[in-house]
């Protein structure tokens, strides 16, 4: 097994506090596995086996467990009376009324329990309501690029790092040895998220329509859109279909997380701005399977790579904009004053305050430099500022703002 230590570290900082943790992420990111590498922890702290009980309800074995009093009894014969007990429930919402089970099995002072449940039946929001607030989720993405690296070393540095942006970062992907397979598994868990977890979790019956959608999000990730401009795009292209489907149809593949809206935040007025988000897809390797390698553009997947990094790093990521003035003369040597709207990748919020990342593959050309810290220097704030570039130079400083190489900084 793939370690995952920043999610392990997250369980074990919750372990037997007076919540269930719910553990939620795109289908085959790892959410069982790390139940596994959890147990083995408990175990590795002196917890003992009895105290463990783990079921995975798309296990036949527990097909007479199926409804919400069947498990609970189960469960509750299991418990040792004097003892901590763990509780894991994989793909809990196979059970009638779970939340049921789930809250008897709350309120006993010697259960600490933990759930995972597929996006085809439970979408992102769903848990607030079915647990009644008594939760903590911990969303887990596919792996990181220093996940990735832990298990495939560290030599040739670069190949792997494309392979990581072409291929994706699954973890069964690692298993296969052809790219060819990794192809055809990646096309798998397309289908798979396309048809159990949007179309068959939200009633959508037009799969073809829901397709178009998922490709034009994936042709622009990282580009300002809306569900206006998308609904007027396919219509031009003969598919009629209106503003509010795509709404519905976007707020199914969030949900299912598939993708992730970015919304937009104005840095100058503090506020965030309605229209025209940005959308990310929750594998890289995905988008290539989607669009074929004519698709590559790697400038924008690698502003999606730091997008999800920033998420696993548990920070609230926004696409910033600040208007700047500046003069300039007109024909007649006439000065005259214009706002100018400078666009900033990321702008993220977490423990230690504000920081702006901009993204791009290489900025040795000059003006592509100016360019870059052009945005980042528009911000009058004394934040911490980042430039991440895929040119392989030492760390460089431009009054403040520290150009890093991409890969370094994923590793760090």
């Amino acid at each position: 097994m793939i370690p995952r230590p920043l999610y392990l570290q997250k369980m074990l900082s919750l372990c037997d506090k007076r919540v269930m943790k719910v553990i939620t992420g795109v289908r085959r990111s790892g959410k069982s596995t790390l139940f596994r590498l959890f147990q083995e922890r408990l175990l590795a702290d002196g917890v003992c086996r009895e105290q463990i009980i783990s079921l995975n309800m798309e296990d036949p074995a527990y097909r007479d467990f199926l409804s919400w009093g069947k498990l609970y009894d189960h469960i509750n014969g299991l418990l040792l009376p004097d003892r901590q007990n763990y509780v894991f429930i994989d793909e809990v919402q196979n059970v009638g009324d779970f939340q049921r089970a789930a809250d008897g099995l709350f309120i006993k002072d010697n259960v600490d329990l933990y759930l995972t449940g597929s996006n085809s039946r439970i979408q992102a929001g769903e848990w607030a309501t079915m647990l009644a607030g008594r939760y903590v989720k911990i969303h887990i993405l596919p792996l990181s690029f220093k996940e990735y690296i832990s298990a495939v070393g560290q030599d040739n540095l670069m190949q792997k790092f494309q392979n990581y942006l072409e291929l994706g970062s699954f973890p069964q992907c690692l298993e296969f040895s052809i790219v060819d397979d990794v192809k055809t598994y990646l096309e798998s868990i397309y289908d798979t998220i396309l048809v159990r977890d949007v179309a068959e979790g939200n009633g959508i019956r037009d799969i073809s329509r829901l397709e178009r959608i998922i490709k034009f999000i994936a042709d622009n990730i990282g580009r300002e859109t809306s569900a206006n401009n998308i609904a007027n795009t396919m219509t031009k292209d003969g598919v009629k279909i209106n503003t509010r489907t795509v709404e519905k149809y976007l707020k199914a593949l969030c949900g299912g997380y598939a993708f992730y809206r970015a919304d937009r935040y104005d840095i100058r007025g503090k506020k965030l701005l309605k229209t025209l988000n940005k959308y990310y897809i929750v594998d890289s390797g995905l988008r290539y399977t989607l669009l074929g390698e004519r698709q590559i553009d790697t400038g924008r997947m690698l502003e999606n790579i730091v997008y999800l990094e920033l998420v696993r790093r548990n920070r609230k990521v926004y696409v910033g904009k600040i208007d700047v003035s500046c003069e300039e003369k007109d024909e007649n040597g006439n000065v005259k004053r214009k706002y100018v709207t400078r666009k900033i990748d990321f702008v993220v919020e977490g423990n230690n305050g504000t920081e702006y990342y901009q993204v791009a593959q290489s900025v040795l050309d000059s003006k592509t430099l100016e360019r870059e810290l052009a945005s980042l220097r528009a911000v009058s704030d004394h934040r911490p500022k980042y430039l991440l570039t895929m040119d392989a130079l030492p760390m460089n400083d431009y009054d403040g703002i520290k150009q890093i190489y991409m890969p370094d900084w994923l590793l760090g």
